[in-house]
């Protein structure tokens, strides 16, 4: 475990609760383009009592099964909850997996700029028994959009920037995110805050992007430094700031919280969860709730504190989850906010 010497900051506990109530019943009034990669959770329920005779496995015994939506979709889903509103643009197959998750953004009232391809629908399937993950398997398409495709995405991207108050690139590898399409929304969005959370082995294609927030293992790999303690931490953070020219780093660090990266300094910031049970799907509330936060005029730190108690919420709840301004409210009030 990591130790650091400071995990709060002074700017953070001036603000009066109220104002950052004020900052949270502001979201209705953002909305935020989502660009990536739409992914269709699904959840199979069980409970397991035997091990298979044919091989050294659980039997699971299945009670229930439910979609939910994942990858940029629950980026989306979670500025939704948060009362922000949403637009998603991605990729979506011709297949009853895609039909599924286009009723999922319909009914949860997020706007869509959907590319109908034939490739299959990425589905990720979670197997859970008594509240664990027993497997998971996934059915998907990694190629790159190419040609019509491509340039119906990159053609709607103008009038889908100027409608909305930040932009989250939600990158999954699985086809949406490309050279060519940073390139252009680096160039169509100037001045918009601009916000990735990134892929390894693309962290070349987010220079100059205004946030990255990678989790330890990606942060270790796109700076090439191995993260073991504070020095190296900070390292790491410090390298993807300059070699990306990125106007901020927010590295989460599970269980110890998270630390924010600006060219004026880092913050440590303690983790709000009181329990975990799921790490599914947290990634995206952060960016969310960073995004909208910021959006809705907090601070770079206030945004980080806000978007890590919306993490602390959904980890707290098995399967993909959102958190609510309710839910929000009540747990920075909570923890003296």
């Amino acid at each position: 475990m990591i130790k650091y010497k400071s995990l709060f900051f002074g700017k953070i506990m001036a603000r009066k609760n109220k104002n950052l109530s004020a900052l949270i019943d502001g979201f209705k009034k953002k909305r935020i383009l989502v660009i990536g990669d739409l992914i269709l959770d699904r959840y199979i329920w069980g409970k397991v009592s035997r091990i298979s005779p044919e091989a050294p496995v659980p039997v699971v015994e299945v009670l229930n099964d439910n979609f939910m939506l994942g990858g940029a979709a629950n980026v989306a889903n979670n500025i939704v909850s948060l009362g922000g509103k949403a637009t998603v643009m991605g990729i979506c197959g011709t297949d009853g997996a895609g039909q599924v998750l286009k009723d999922l953004l319909a009914n949860t009232g997020i706007e869509t700029v959907l590319i109908e391809d034939p490739r299959p629908t990425s589905v990720k399937t979670r197997v859970i028994a008594h509240n664990q993950q027993v497997v998971r398997f996934d059915m998907e398409s990694r190629d790159h959009l190419t040609g019509k495709e491509l340039e119906f995405m990159l053609s709607a991207l103008g009038e889908q920037v100027r409608e909305c108050d930040a932009i989250i690139v939600s990158d999954y590898k699985k086809g949406v995110v490309s050279a060519e399409m940073m390139r252009r929304l680096l160039k169509t969005a100037k001045g918009k805050f601009i916000a990735v959370d990134p892929k390894v082995g693309h962290f070349h294609l987010y220079k100059g992007v205004s946030l990255i927030t990678p989790n330890l293992l990606e942060a270790s790999e796109g700076s090439a430094v191995h993260i073991k303690d504070e020095a190296t931490l900070l390292k790491a953070g410090h390298t993807l700031l300059g070699k990306l020219h990125a106007g901020s780093v927010l590295i989460t660090r599970g269980e110890e919280g998270m630390s924010l990266f600006t060219p004026s300094g880092v913050k440590h910031i303690p983790t709000a969860a009181m329990k975990v049970f799921d790490v599914t799907g947290a990634g995206d509330t952060v960016i969310a709730a960073f995004s909208l936060s910021h959006a809705a005029g907090a601070t770079l730190e206030e945004a980080a504190v806000i978007a890590n108690h919306a993490a602390g919420i959904v980890v707290a709840q098995v399967g993909t989850a959102a958190a609510t301004p309710e839910m929000l409210k009540k747990t920075l009030r909570e923890n003296g906010l």
